[in-house]
């Protein structure tokens, strides 16, 4: 493992990304100075390749076993390090292990948010349930444990409408429905399985909600011992129905003030509601004819390139400060750059072997273009994406402007081409 000051703090990372987002709090906490180490089930799920295991074995101070499922499991591969004084702080970007940290915070006397609301923010169902006692705009929904009451929500709530699992992440099984044989087929695909993508157990049933017709925003948020502060609004864009996978995000906005302000407004209401009393959080809005409506609140730092076109238009370095937060220091939220950038995510256009991508060299000829990073490889066996889960890469573009950032990123993506050929039988 890495050589690390010794002495100098350490801070638990329980689970984590896969790829380079994943390892980016490794690399965040190592440059803050502190001594990382990974809380793991599963070693083997990062160090996919050469790269990632040099990457691990230069920034982690030591691989810590544990049931990562577990708090308890997880307190007690971290209480020597908190009996002797060296850890400082506990860590999830995952959405999956923002209880477990927050309880282990809580157990540890460490930094942390207020484990009630980690789970109420975890569970689809309670944020509903929740933000409804405390009349946050959302919308209407009903929680099904059979298919006949899946399709009989459906057809009270109306046709289209919304069937998701409620726990799951990355818009994983998030689907529209237009009528009742699809919520029933739906409802059966969501039930399958008793666990959900990371091996937790899934509570029974789904969740049924009213379409919501508008488009999407996201407001990232850090709630410090100042209070939630308001890092800004991102825009985003989806695939076609029937699924909900993010294509791209802009940041900051290019919608009017009072736009922006009303969505800001309805996701501090949001967080408000729950009792979000600390750290990052990732607030999903709809922007509607009748104004903004709470999709969902993740209380974690917003995923994919989020972090980065936040960094590249305004200097800020959400993950660094949400480390610094954690160890109990005073986040810097300075900004130190007025700019615009927008991600981009490339996705197959039909299920198949990946013949590669077409264009790459072209795209970077465009200006302000920072990364593109492929993830999948010729050979691979990709499908038409389903969730955000099936990215198979993405581009990064910083501009003058959020609309000329926008431009840039959209004409590369059409550029950057995945080409696939069918699947052998």
């Amino acid at each position: 493992m890495a050589d690390t000051p010794t002495g100098g703090p350490v801070l638990a990372i329980v689970e984590t990304g896969r790829g380079d987002y994943g390892l980016q709090p490794l690399l965040k906490a190592r440059e803050s100075g502190l001594r990382p180490l990974l809380v793991t089930d599963d070693l083997s799920r990062y160090a996919t390749s050469q790269a990632a295991r040099d990457l691990i074995e230069r920034t982690v101070h030591a691989i810590v076993p544990a049931d990562t499922r577990d708090s308890a499991s997880v307190t007690r591969a971290l209480r020597p390090y908190a009996d002797s004084g060296e850890l400082a702080g506990v860590l999830a970007v995952i959405d999956y292990y923002v209880p477990v940290v927050a309880e282990t915070a809580r157990d540890l006397g460490l930094p942390g948010l207020d484990p009630r609301a980690a789970h109420i923010a975890r569970n689809k169902l309670r944020t509903r349930e929740v933000c409804a006692e405390h009349d946050v705009p959302a919308p209407e929904f009903h929680r099904a444990t059979t298919r006949t009451d899946a399709v009989d929500a459906a057809r009270s709530i109306g046709f289209p409408c919304v069937v998701k699992p409620l726990t799951e992440a990355a818009s994983i099984g998030v689907r529209l429905c237009r009528d009742a044989d699809d919520v029933a087929a739906h409802f059966d695909e969501l039930t399958a399985s008793p666990v959900d993508m990371r091996g937790m157990p899934k509570p029974g049933g789904v969740l049924v909600e009213e379409y919501l017709t508008g488009y999407e925003l996201s407001v990232e948020i850090l709630t410090t011992g100042r209070g939630p502060q308001v890092v800004g609004v991102t825009d985003k864009a989806l695939t076609a129905h029937p699924y909900f996978v993010e294509t791209g995000e802009t940041f900051p906005t290019q919608l009017p003030d009072a736009v922006r302000d009303m969505a800001a407004g309805a996701a501090l209401d949001a967080l408000k509601a729950i009792g979000h009393d600390f750290g990052a959080a990732h607030v999903e809005i709809k922007v509607t004819a009748d104004g903004p409506r709470l999709v969902e609140i993740n209380a974690r730092l917003g995923g994919a390139q989020i972090g980065r076109i936040v960094q590249e238009a305004t200097g800020l370095d959400l993950l660094r400060e949400t480390v610094r937060l954690h160890v109990g220091q005073e986040p810097d939220l300075t900004r130190t750059r007025t700019a615009a950038a927008a991600s981009r995510y490339l996705t197959a256009p039909d299920s198949g072997v990946l013949r590669g991508f077409d264009g790459a060299d072209l795209v970077r000829r465009l200006p302000g273009v920072l990364a593109v990073d492929l993830y999948a490889a010729p050979g691979a066996e990709v499908r038409r994406a389903r969730s955000n889960a099936d990215v198979l890469g993405h581009l990064v573009v910083r501009s003058d402007t959020p609309a000329e950032a926008a431009r840039w990123a959209e004409t590369a993506a059409l550029m950057l081409t995945p080409s696939t050929t069918a699947a052998p039988c």
